[in-house]
């Protein structure tokens, strides 16, 4: 098969819509005033701020303008979420409960919080790579201020029981925050249906520009602002907002949700496809987490006896884009924190691979990986001492 420029990375961004790119320009080179001026040039600006919101909000299922605050990502929708509701809602100090597999745009800010006098329980899952609503309830204290759990794994793409879980804090008087970066647009999520008080976007991951996400904070959820000025964005998020990264935002999710009942079928088809293929043809491979709902789009598996990075550079060599795990921690030397939170040992951690598809993935693109995935982790084993003394051979 002739060699191809195979980008199987989705779950750690994604290119920008040529449709988002179009319904951005105008924003940039004619309409480019200050959204929060009075005259023309601001006026014509504002309008399409708030038409923008107008459609994230009856997107993600909110009731009013002010519940949803953009912000300049993903990570500080998480921070301020975290940080804004604890401080607001405890300033004298309390607990927190995050699940022990959070992005570590959740675990700093918790760390953060930890430092400062809050205590936080980093709630395991179960080995399969979910949350179980019994583990939360009992995790659980009377002082709890918020809980946070991310709505679907950036690593092994299982998916949690929000509403499950939202109802158990709740019982207990406790806020509820999921990190929903990753399943926007690749499951139906509705901020009333998962029953959250607030929740993190990001338009980067949804064919949108970088640098733009949204905080949903539900009207009357307690929230101290952590970027302070101008008082823009309802009072919660100071600074000039970013008029044309809005209109990218709220248009990539136009795109997404339109087309995600048959999107999300196909890229499942292709995910199980990688799955079957790499199992089949590869030995001693298991898939990282067995919980059977799951993101369509992410395949996470184990290959035992070869290193991670390694895989990863010669796939890269290859044309093939592939991930070991969370993007932002990929130059890491360290085991992922989340199979580790699973019970995975160290050992076979380090030899993870994430392939995730999107919404320009070809069935051409995941036969020609799986083409030249087997010779690599065979001419790695070979080479790796490790796997000889545990299973004594190399082919695949």
């Amino acid at each position: 098969m002739e060699a191809r420029d195979a980008y199987l990375d989705y779950a750690a961004t994604t290119p920008v819509d040529e449709r988002v790119v179009e319904a951005m320009l105008p924003y940039y080179t004619e309409v480019w005033g200050n959204p929060n001026s009075l005259y023309r040039r601001g006026r014509e600006a504002y309008t399409a701020l708030e038409a923008a919101r107008e459609r994230v909000v009856g997107a993600i299922g909110a009731t009013h303008p002010n519940e949803v605050i953009f912000t300049a990502g993903g990570t500080e929708a998480d921070n301020t979420a975290l940080i804004g509701i604890t401080m607001r809602a405890r300033p004298d100090g309390g607990h927190l409960i995050v699940s022990a597999f959070e992005h570590h745009a959740v675990l700093e800010p918790a760390h953060f919080l930890e430092k400062s006098g809050y205590e936080v329980t980093y709630l395991a899952p179960r080995p399969e790579g979910y949350i179980d609503p019994e583990d939360l309830r009992n995790a659980l204290r009377d002082d709890t201020v918020l809980v946070s759990v991310m709505h679907g794994n950036n690593e092994i793409g299982t998916l949690q029981p929000i509403s499950e879980l939202a109802g158990v804090a709740h019982e207990r008087g406790a806020l509820f925050h999921t990190d929903a970066a990753q399943t926007l647009g690749k499951v139906p999520v509705n901020v009333a249906d998962l029953g959250v008080d607030a929740a993190s976007f990001s338009g980067h991951k949804i064919y949108g520009p970088k640098g733009v996400g949204a905080l949903y904070l539900k009207r009357g959820t307690p929230f101290a602002p952590m970027v302070r000025g101008g008082g823009q964005e309802f009072k919660k998020r100071s600074g000039t907002q970013n008029v044309a990264g809005v209109v990218g935002f709220a248009t990539a999710l136009d795109l997404v949700l339109a087309e995600l009942p048959d999107e999300a079928a196909r890229l499942a088809s292709l995910r199980e496809r990688i799955v079957s293929g790499v199992t089949s043809t590869i030995e001693n491979t298991i898939e990282s987490a067995t919980y059977p709902e799951r993101l369509p789009n992410i395949a996470h598996m184990i290959i035992k006896g070869v290193e991670g990075e390694a895989m990863l550079l010669q796939l890269d060599a290859k044309g093939v884009a592939v991930s070991t795990g969370s993007a932002c921690s990929s130059g890491s030397l360290e085991p992922s924190h989340v199979l580790l939170s699973i019970g995975c040992p160290p050992e076979l951690a380090h030899g993870s691979v994430r392939v995730s598809v999107g919404r320009f993935t070809s069935t051409e693109d995941v036969e020609y990986f799986l083409e030249v995935f087997p010779p690599i982790v065979e001419r790695l084993r070979v080479m790796s001492p490790l796997y000889a003394k545990m299973y004594g051979s190399a082919t695949t």
